[in-house]
């Protein structure tokens, strides 16, 4: 299980601007639907921002506080 708070910083280190929404897609905090905007993502194909998400939140996959991730990434003016 990870916090809203804690996956926000986790994601923050990589992307200081992002805004970030988190939801819990079963009740138990380990299957998150999160949305991401950030212009971090300029310039970057769709397959590289999920890259650099997954590379951000390596330790929580890794240690089972995420199970499943369903990401959105989008740049401000895709927002």
């Amino acid at each position: 299980m990870i916090t809203p708070d804690v996956l926000t910083d986790y994601i923050r280190k990589s992307l200081p601007d992002a805004v970030v929404t988190v939801t819990d897609r079963t009740g138990t905090m380990d299957h998150l639907k999160v949305v991401i905007i950030s212009d971090g993502f300029l310039g970057k194909n769709p397959l590289d921002r999920h890259r650099m998400i997954y590379q951000a939140l390596d330790a929580p996959m890794k240690d089972g506080r995420i199970h499943a991730l369903e990401l959105t990434v989008r740049t401000t003016d895709e927002a």
